[in-house]
C-alpha cells in the first residue's frame, strides 16, 4: 500500500497473544473486531489463541484458532460522529458533524438496527478505506406508540407482552398496560421495551 506521496506503508502487526477485547485486525483482507480472546496453554503441544471475531464488512460472529505468537495485520479503522438525514431508494443518507458532507450508507451496514433510526439521531460510524462500515445507534431511543391493542388498567406487574408499533414502524413487544400514543424507551441492541418515557 502507498500514500500520496509514493512511501510504502508497512500495515503494525499485532501477535495474537496480545489481542484483547475491542482491538480491530485484518483477516482474509477484512477488517475483523476481536471481541474476546483466551490464550490456552494445554499441557501437551504448544500454546494457541482461541477468538471470538467479527468481521466488519458482513457482520458475521465467529471463532478461530491462531498459532501463540502469530503476528495478523492492524486494521486501521476510525470513529466519526454523524447524523442521520433520511433514507431513499434502500440507502440511508448520514451527514458529518464536522464538514457537513453527506454520506449514502446501505441497509447491510446498518444492520437490523435501521429499524430504529429516527430522524437527526447522532450515531458513530465505522469506517475502513474510506468506506463505512458500522454504523451504532444511542442504545436507547424515546419513541411514540403508533398502534397497540387497547391498554388493561391496572395490569402493570405481568409479564405478558403485547405487539406495539413505533413512530419508526419497527414493532415492539410492550406491557399490557401500554396504550396508544404513549411514550415509551426502546432499546435499539435488542428491540426491547426498556420502560414507559
Amino acid at each position: 500500500m502507498q500514500d500520496g506521496k509514493g512511501w510504502m506503508l508497512v500495515a503494525e502487526m499485532i501477535s495474537t497473544t496480545d489481542w484483547r477485547g475491542g482491538i480491530t485486525v485484518e483477516l482474509d483482507g477484512n477488517p475483523t473486531l476481536v471481541l474476546e480472546s483466551n490464550h490456552v496453554k494445554p499441557g501437551k503441544g504448544p500454546a494457541f489463541v482461541r477468538a471470538r471475531l467479527k468481521n466488519l464488512l458482513s457482520g458475521a460472529i465467529y471463532e478461530r484458532t491462531f498459532r501463540s505468537a502469530e503476528k495478523v495485520p492492524a486494521a486501521i479503522v476510525e470513529r466519526k460522529d454523524m447524523q442521520f438525514l433520511y433514507e431513499a431508494d434502500q440507502q440511508y443518507f448520514l451527514m458529518d458533524t464536522e464538514s457537513y458532507e453527506q454520506f449514502p450508507v446501505s441497509a447491510q451496514a446498518i444492520g437490523e438496527q435501521r429499524r430504529f433510526l429516527q430522524e437527526n439521531m447522532q450515531l458513530v460510524v465505522t469506517t475502513y478505506k474510506d468506506g463505512i462500515v458500522g454504523v451504532e445507534l444511542p442504545t436507547t431511543i424515546e419513541t411514540e406508540v403508533r398502534d397497540t391493542e387497547p391498554g388493561i388498567k391496572g395490569d402493570t406487574v405481568s409479564n405478558t407482552t403485547k405487539p406495539a408499533v413505533i413512530d419508526t414502524g419497527a414493532t415492539v413487544q410492550v406491557p399490557l398496560f401500554v396504550e396508544r400514543g404513549t411514550r415509551i424507551k426502546v432499546d435499539t441492541r435488542t428491540g426491547q421495551y426498556v420502560s414507559r418515557a
